[in-house]
């Protein structure tokens, strides 16, 4: 009896062991400390590869370095090198975070990866704006599956996407650049194969960002490289299916390798380099008054990106994944042509050419009074967003085997015409807390964060008593009009100018549209 008994205790006792997560776990390179705090086991600062420094910088990411002891894990690391305080930034920048809701490693969770914006200039998994405990805790507090959220850290501007024919010469593949997504696909291949140490099924990773974070996205799903790293993909004003232009511009943002490095050969002359080692001996700030121009963009370098994304989806080259995209109403504001100091008229003339400037100014009128309204000023939402969310959901329908579902936020409490660039982050993250927003702003808020932890969940949006967010198909192209207090699908907005984009797009891709795209 006795014998039973102490064998019933040893028992219980380890299931109780079982049923909690430790706050330690094994990974690549040694032991890692985080911290739990209500219900969720914090890891804040998990290095994913060796620091990319000195003669590993403009390297692809390298195995992470193995540590003795145990490495505590409990504060975000510093941010890539980009201009700002330099407290928060550094060379040495190749980390990620983990909150998990698991109360064991057996839990086989999905796992929802950030991918931040700005620009691919700026930003770090630091930013208080991308602190993803409340929507782990969401997660975690409400009905539905748990959801272990991560985010990721990435090279950005010239220590992230330099090229130049110095560094070809010394890779295996003979290209350079694009170093930023290069790191992005080691956190994923890093979260491949720990994840499970933190209750997550590496076979249900879903990944989302916004502007330049949903850029990347869609890039990760036209790279072989990211192929089997993610099933589901969410972009947030994102998309990238401009052909490549000589001077980017916002839509046109892509380089070839040859174009990218002519650009980055003056860089290197105007700093005085006359030998790779002499440009890696340089300080990072060095390169900070190139930060918004030259060589700090990815490129369509035949290897990471193979091709243009409009080829490459034609031809059904591509990681076909259960898609979430879209865009904010009023988008424009923030990449206007008033903001270049050009009337709107002389911007598109510039921006599109002769050949496409007038259909243009038709399907986006000026205002009656000659203004540059929302009407005209969506234009650029669309050239910089809009045609490539729905080119890229055309294609996921023609082409792809897994759905889509779009939508069109346009919440804006504190902006009468609409929502600006950005918007929806605040919403999707649970960090509404404007003085502006009201009661339904919060929501909107709760619905949009449950139809973002769904798709994690499912690949599919609905569930949760949400409203039902219908998929898009060949014949039924429904965006989801994300607004308060009533989200509801609609028609595609303003399809009838996005055709007439697309238009200016497929002649881009023809040898004049060529031609145009390659002039200075």
């Amino acid at each position: 009896m006795k014998k039973i008994l102490l064998f019933s205790m040893i028992t219980a006792l380890l299931c109780s062991c079982a049923s909690e997560f430790s706050t330690q776990v094994k990974v690549d390179g040694g032991i890692i400390e985080g911290y739990s705090d209500n219900g969720l086991t914090i890891f804040k600062g998990i290095p994913f590869a060796a620091p990319p420094v000195g003669e590993l910088r403009w390297k692809a990411p390298q195995p992470v370095i193995p540590w003795d002891g145990v490495l505590e894990t409990k504060e975000y690391s510093k941010g890539p090198f980009q201009m700002g305080n330099p407290d928060n930034f550094s060379e040495d920048c190749l980390y990620l975070n983990v909150w998990t809701p698991a109360r064991s490693a057996r839990e086989k969770l999905p796992v929802l990866v950030w991918i931040y914006g700005g620009g691919f200039s700026m930003g770090w998994t630091g930013d208080p704006n991308y602190d993803c405990e409340a929507l782990a805790r969401k997660a975690l507090e409400e009905a539905g599956e748990n959801v272990i959220l991560a985010s990721l850290n990435y090279r950005v501007g010239q220590i992230g996407f330099f090229s130049h024919p110095w560094l070809d010469a010394e890779n295996a593949n003979g290209v350079s650049g694009n170093y930023g997504l290069l790191d992005q696909i080691a956190a994923l291949q890093w979260i491949q194969d720990n994840i499970s140490k933190f209750g997550g099924d590496p076979s249900r990773v879903t990944i989302f960002g916004e502007s330049a974070g949903g850029i990347s996205v869609s890039m990760l799903c036209a790279s072989p490289l990211a192929a089997g790293l993610f099933c589901g993909a969410v972009s947030e004003s994102g998309g990238s299916f401009g052909p490549s232009r000589r001077s980017p511009l916002p839509g046109e943002n892509m380089q070839t390798l040859e174009m990218a490095e002519a650009d980055n050969q003056r860089v290197a002359e105007e700093l005085g380099a006359t030998s790779l080692e002499e440009l890696r001996a340089l300080e990072p700030s060095a390169f900070s008054r190139y930060m918004m121009g030259a060589g700090g963009w990815p490129i369509v370098d035949g290897y990471v990106i193979p091709d243009d994304q409009c080829e490459l989806y034609s031809a059904g080259k591509f990681n076909d994944v259960n898609l979430l995209i879209g865009y904010n109403s009023d988008e424009g504001a923030s990449f206007g042509f008033m903001n270049q100091g050009l009337s709107h008229e002389d911007g598109v003339l510039q921006r599109f050419g002769e050949k496409f400037s007038d259909k243009l100014l038709e399907a986006y009128p000026l205002e009656e009074d000659g203004s540059a309204g929302k009407t005209a000023r969506d234009l650029m939402r669309d050239a910089s967003f809009g045609w490539h969310t729905w080119k890229w959901a055309c294609y996921q329908t023609e082409k792809g085997t897994k759905p889509v579902y779009l939508y069109y936020f346009d919440q804006h409490p504190e902006n009468p015409e609409g929502a600006p660039h950005g918007y929806e982050v605040a919403y999707v993250f649970q960090h509404v807390s404007n003085p502006m927003a009201k009661e339904e702003d919060f929501a909107l808020m709760e619905t949009m964060g449950e139809y973002w932890l769904n798709f994690a969940r499912t690949g599919n949006p609905n569930g949760n008593d949400v409203p039902v967010w219908p998929q898009f198909t060949k014949d039924n192209h429904q965006s989801m009009y994300l607004v308060a207090p009533a989200p509801r699908p609609i028609p595609v907005p303003d399809e009838s100018s996005l055709e007439v984009l697309d238009s200016y797009f497929t002649w881009r891709r023809t040898p004049d549209g060529r031609a145009f795209g390659t002039a200075e």
